[in-house]
C-alpha cells in the first residue's frame, strides 16, 4: 500500500474525529456493527493506524490482531497497547502479505479510517479485498469505512483548513488538507495533509506528508466486494454524507 503514513504517525491522532480519538470511543463507535460476534471472537484490524480501535476492541474482550503497512503506526499501536495493558498481536504487514502470516481465520476483518483508497487502482483494490476475504472464516464479517469520493471529486479539490484547533493530550494543533483531483476516476490522485502543533510561546512545529490515492464510486466498491468473493451486506452511503461504512460477509461454505 503506497502512502505509508510514517511521517504522520506522531500526529495522526490530530486528524481523527474526537469521538474515536480514544480506544474506548473508537470501539464504542463500531460496536453496533459487531453485535453478532461472540465474546473472545477473533478480529483483524488490517489498517490499524495508531491502534485506538484495535486496543479498544482488545479491552472489550476480543482476540485482536492489528496490522498496518507503516512501521511508525505499528510502533504507536504497540506503545498504546502497553499503556492500556491490552493484549494483542501487532504486526507490520501490507494487505497483499496477509496470507503469508498464516493467521487462523478471523470472525471479523476491519479496514476503517479511509485506508482502502491507497490501493493503487481497481486491480490492487480488489486484490486487497481478496486478501481480507481470505482471512475471514466462512460467514465472517468485513467492516470497511471510506470517504464519499463523489463529494471529494465534485468539490474540485483544493485547500481545506480545519475551522477549529484540535487538542490531543493537552497539545493544540491546526490540521490542513489539500486535495489534488485528477481528471479521471482511475488516475492517481494526491492528498497533502499537515498538522501544525502549537507549542509554548506560540512556536509551531509542522508534520506533513503527500499521499497518493485512487478514489472509487460507491457502486464500484460494491462490485469490488463481489469480485473479491464477498457478499455485500449493508451500507450507510448517502449522497450528502462525507464518509460511509459498508459491511460484507464471506459466504458460508467457501
Amino acid at each position: 500500500m503506497p502512502g505509508d503514513y510514517d511521517s504522520l504517525a506522531e500526529v495522526y491522532d490530530w486528524i481523527v474525529p474526537e469521538a474515536v480519538a480514544t480506544p474506548d470511543g473508537s470501539a464504542a463507535a463500531l460496536a453496533p456493527y459487531l453485535d453478532d460476534l461472540a465474546p473472545g471472537a477473533r478480529v483483524l484490524d488490517c489498517a490499524a493506524g495508531t491502534g485506538t480501535l484495535a486496543v479498544g476492541l482488545a479491552r472489550s474482550g476480543f482476540e485482536v490482531v492489528a496490522t498496518d503497512a507503516s512501521a511508525g503506526m505499528v510502533e504507536r499501536t504497540r506503545a498504546l497497547a502497553a499503556r492500556h495493558g491490552a493484549d494483542l498481536d501487532v504486526r507490520e504487514c501490507r494487505w497483499e502479505d496477509l496470507p503469508a502470516h498464516g493467521f487462523a481465520p478471523f470472525d471479523a476483518v476491519l479496514c476503517v479510517g479511509n485506508s482502502l483508497p491507497h490501493a493503487p487502482g481497481r486491480d490492487a483494490r480488489r486484490a486487497a479485498l481478496g486478501a481480507m476475504a481470505a482471512a475471514l472464516a466462512p460467514g465472517g464479517l468485513l467492516v470497511l469505512t471510506t470517504r464519499n469520493w463523489e463529494l471529494v471529486r465534485g468539490s474540485g479539490g483544493g485547500l481545506q483548513v480545519f475551522d477549529h484547533v484540535v487538542v490531543r493530550d493537552g497539545r493544540p494543533g491546526v490540521v490542513m488538507y489539500s486535495w489534488w483531483v485528477a481528471d479521471d476516476w482511475d488516475d492517481r490522485h494526491e492528498f497533502d495533509v499537515a498538522v501544525a502543533l502549537i507549542g509554548d510561546g506560540g512556536a509551531v512545529t509542522t508534520h506533513g506528508e503527500r499521499l497518493p490515492f485512487w478514489p472509487f464510486r460507491h457502486e464500484a466498491l460494491g462490485e469490488d466486494l463481489v469480485a473479491a468473493g464477498l457478499e455485500p451486506d449493508s451500507s450507510t452511503y448517502d449522497d450528502a454524507v462525507d464518509r460511509y461504512l459498508v459491511t460484507a460477509r464471506r459466504p458460508r461454505g467457501t
